[in-house]
C-alpha cells in the first residue's frame, strides 16, 4: 500500500471514529437534547454533503468544510450552534440568537420544544462552507501570485 492510500484509510477511519462518538453522544442524551442534536446533524448534512464531522473539546460535535462551520452543544436546557464566523454571515432569517455581542461568533440557542426553519438553516450552513471556501481559495491566489525572490 502507498502512503497516501494508507493516510486516506486512516483520514476515513478517522473521520468514521467521529461520527461514531457523535452517535454515542446523541443516544447518551435520550431525550429532546438528543433528537435536535440529530436533526441539526442531518440538515447541516444535506446542506453540505461534503462536510466533514469531528469530535472536540471532551466530544462537542463540530462541523467543518474549510475552517469550522458550526459546533453543536448540549446544555440541561439548550441545544447550541456556534457559528465559529457567524459575524460574518447574513441571517436574513434571524436564526442568531445567542453569542450576539462577539465579533467573530455567532450562535443558535435552541429549546425543547423550537422549531428549526429547516431551509434558513441550511443557507446559513451554506453561506458559511462559501464564506470559509472563499478565504481559503483567495489566500491560495494571493500567495500564488507574489513574485519569487
Amino acid at each position: 500500500m502507498t502512503a497516501m492510500t494508507t493516510d486516506a484509510l486512516q483520514e476515513a477511519d478517522g473521520e468514521q471514529s467521529s461520527s461514531r462518538l457523535i452517535d454515542a453522544k446523541i443516544e447518551e442524551l435520550s431525550d429532546w437534547r438528543g433528537e435536535m442534536l440529530a436533526r441539526i446533524r442531518t440538515l447541516i448534512k444535506e446542506a453540505d454533503p461534503e462536510v466533514i464531522e469531528e469530535s472536540k473539546w471532551r466530544g462537542v460535535p463540530v462541523w467543518s468544510h474549510g475552517g469550522i462551520i458550526c459546533t453543536g452543544e448540549t446544555y440541561k436546557n439548550v441545544v447550541k450552534m456556534t457559528f465559529a464566523k457567524g459575524a460574518s454571515l447574513k441571517d436574513p432569517s434571524g436564526l442568531f440568537n445567542a453569542s450576539l455581542e462577539g465579533n467573530t461568533r455567532r450562535a443558535i440557542d435552541l429549546r425543547e420544544g423550537d422549531r428549526i426553519d429547516e431551509e434558513a438553516l441550511k443557507a446559513l450552513v451554506r453561506a458559511a462552507v462559501a464564506l470559509n471556501t472563499s478565504k481559503k481559495a483567495s489566500a491560495r491566489s494571493v500567495r500564488s501570485q507574489k513574485p519569487v525572490s
